[in-house]
């Protein structure tokens, strides 16, 4: 591939925003970023160059789910991210047996040694029976050494991320045992206390999962775990900004109270991303997706819990521009810190020897095209 030559009239590094500057591509990496003096050989484009997007939690899209044994599948959900900014993606798996969990890791793992997902995120199923949200309650357990070991021998070193509820019995226990094995420990799914959580973060998880959704609310006089992740420099804070899991000024407070070196923007989205209305499944559970929003049915065809949701990372970073963010701050959320604080080191800002991802946005952060690997994909 040779020597490319890009230019935006804004380009969003790690040291700010720089207007009119080249960046200079060889094959698949970044290799300087000069300033713009006009000279032929470069292509100019109107709008901002930013970092292509991290996204830390997906369930799937396009049709397609990572929470199956059909490579081809997990395939198809990554390119219909990947064309949505997604140059970096953890597949994600909601609760199942651990023979299932352990089948749909014998598929996955292959890909992430293959580098086509970064890494596997296990959402369940060592969660709060007071908070399944859209996993199977009966199939929540303990996170218990015998079951965790299972579950990272057959990940072979590529489970990035495990969702835990640490007021569950062994829950230190098993933040411990993760975090020796290099795995990211996330809060999620939890009815515990702030006390609680505050020993969970003393032990060393870092992430909230979807900060807000599936855990204990706030009250003035029992504030649960949400104001200790909210202002704990240790804890990265997943959002998910379609504007139906979190309301507007919601997302605010979140964006004022951590700032962007702790939120990451993430999608949670489901198989129906990208799909028409209809009825679909996460994991073993039905899901009614309508107006774009998932919900589980009940038995009595009743709609229950939030399922995820359609959103893609395109539509994250517009909506957060929309509330009022800077593009700049935008692309730090869901890019550089995610990769950051999930020790990603070749993605997520624009800055030599990086791979060379990137999302070109226009100024209300409307998605434009996308780069991945050096190569800009159609859309």
């Amino acid at each position: 591939m040779r020597e490319q030559r890009l230019a935006a009239e804004h380009l969003v590094t790690d040291a700010g925003v720089r207007d009119l500057a080249v960046v200079v591509l060889d094959g698949d990496r970044i290799v300087e970023v000069v300033a713009d003096d006009g000279s032929a050989g470069v292509k100019r484009m109107a709008g901002w160059l930013v970092p292509g997007f991290v996204d830390t939690h997906c369930h799937g899209g396009g049709g397609a789910s990572y929470a199956t044994t059909d490579a081809e599948e997990v395939r198809r959900a990554a390119a219909f991210h990947r064309a949505h900014g997604t140059t970096t993606t953890y597949a994600s798996l909601v609760t199942a047996e651990l023979s299932g969990l352990e089948s749909q890791l014998a598929a996955l793992v292959p890909l992430v040694e293959a580098g086509e997902l970064t890494g596997v995120h296990l959402e369940g199923p060592f969660l709060s029976p007071a908070q399944p949200g859209a996993h199977e309650p009966s199939l929540l357990r303990n996170p218990d050494r015998d079951a965790i070991a299972r579950l990272l021998d057959a990940g072979r070193g590529c489970i990035r991320m495990v969702t835990i509820a640490p007021e569950r019995p062994g829950g230190r226990p098993a933040i411990a045992q993760l975090r020796e094995a290099g795995v990211v420990v996330a809060v999620g799914h939890t009815d515990a206390d702030e006390a609680v959580l505050r020993e969970a973060l003393d032990a060393g998880a870092s992430v909230a999962t979807h900060l807000f959704n599936a855990m204990r609310p706030i009250h003035h006089r029992a504030p649960g775990p949400v104001p200790a992740l909210l202002t704990d420099s240790r804890a990265t804070v997943e959002l998910i900004c379609d504007g139906f899991h979190l309301h507007a000024d919601v997302v605010r407070l979140a964006l004022a109270a951590a700032g962007p070196e702790r939120v990451a923007l993430v999608t949670d989205a489901m198989l129906a991303a990208g799909a028409a209305d209809g009825e679909y499944r996460l994991g073993a559970l039905p899901v009614r997706v309508a107006g774009g929003q998932a919900r589980l049915i009940r038995e009595d065809g009743s709609l229950g819990s939030i399922a995820g949701s359609t959103l893609t990372m395109a539509g994250a970073f517009e909506f957060v521009v929309g509330l009022g963010a800077g593009i700049a701050d935008t692309a730090r959320m869901a890019a550089t810190t995610p990769a950051r604080r999930h020790g990603l080191d070749d993605v997520g800002v624009i800055a030599p020897g990086r791979r060379a991802d990137l999302c070109l946005v226009d100024d209300r952060g409307r998605l434009q095209r996308v780069m991945h690997a050096g190569r800009w994909l159609s859309r």
